[in-house]
């Protein structure tokens, strides 16, 4: 499959637009709509229902955007192992990602790094907040992304640095009752069933939505899924409602599913790096300091767990 097409595609899957997403990738509309109809003969089946005012995804569509982002995410890491290779370079920075913050600011923070220290094998992987801290414990990685807080002896020993924060979304099936609500309360959802992932998976981050969310008996969880993408599927059959942030919900593009904003006092989950902070390497400072020049609410001095 051409990954130039599904970079194309998957720009106009967050645009849906083609004027828009032509002028987002610097062609001309024609191209764009010459590459996206390749790219539709390649897979066998329309990925786009066009319209006087934009387009929208087919079934299909949805599921080739979905998956786009990572498969180029691993092409792009792998090119990069290969041309360190071909180059004889030795220096290598070994991060994980967290499941739930895929895209957004996480992408182009490697991106500017990858354009800046071009010398650096950049050694990607992905994983739970609870197993990436393992590894970064362990000495197998150099630093991860995570979803504070790292709760007690989770987070013993290491410095997170603050990258984003964003909004706590609550995922409802198209045809429940509060699908036609502008905004959630609390209330509304004291009682509904809840599908969330195993607290294990990142202890800190599950407490802090239960607080936010949940405060009083805290939610009555009828299902447990691997991941966000289980998760909304299981929304769209109705089996309950979820907790999500407001990037990988959208990015997911999950049929059947509507996403709702609750009411004030706004829920909230943050994005930071954890590292070890004794004996930093080049390649892990140069990361550091494209975290510190980040816009937005960064901490007020990196935190540190001891």
């Amino acid at each position: 499959m051409d990954l130039r097409r599904l970079r194309y595609f998957l720009v106009l899957a967050e645009e849906l637009n083609f004027t828009r997403a032509a002028r987002r990738l610097h062609i001309a509309q024609p191209a764009l709509s010459q590459q996206i109809r390749a790219l539709e003969r390649d897979i066998g089946a329309p990925l786009l229902e066009r319209g006087s005012r934009g387009c929208r995804l087919t079934p299909v569509g949805e599921v080739v955007a979905r998956e786009a982002g990572e498969l180029l995410a691993h092409a792009d890491a792998s090119q990069e192992r290969i041309r360190a290779a071909v180059g004889g370079r030795r220096v290598q920075l070994r991060l994980a990602l967290t499941r739930s913050a895929r895209g957004g600011p996480v992408d182009a923070l490697l991106a500017e790094f990858r354009t800046l220290h071009p010398d650096v094998d950049l050694v990607v992987r992905t994983g739970w907040t609870a197993h990436n801290i393992t590894e970064l414990l362990a000495g197998r990685l150099d630093a991860a992304f995570v979803r504070p807080p790292l709760d007690g002896e989770d987070g013993e020993g290491l410095e997170c640095r603050h990258i984003a924060r964003e909004e706590l979304l609550v995922a409802v099936p198209a045809e429940h009752p509060l699908a036609r609500e502008r905004r959630v309360t609390r209330a509304h959802i004291a009682a509904e069933p809840v599908i969330l992932w195993p607290r294990e998976n990142a202890p800190g981050m599950h407490d802090l939505i239960t607080r936010q969310l949940w405060p009083g008996s805290g939610p009555r969880i009828v299902r447990e899924e691997p991941d966000d993408e289980q998760l909304l599927l299981s929304v769209a059959s109705g089996a309950g409602i979820a907790p999500v942030p407001e990037g990988r919900a959208r990015a997911l593009r999950i049929s059947g599913v509507r996403l709702k904003r609750v009411t004030a006092p706004m829920p909230t989950v943050d994005l930071a790096l954890a590292h070890r902070p004794a004996g930093a390497a080049p390649a892990l400072r140069g990361l550091l300091s494209l975290v510190d020049a980040l816009p937005g609410e960064p901490a007020a001095a990196p935190s540190a767990h001891s």
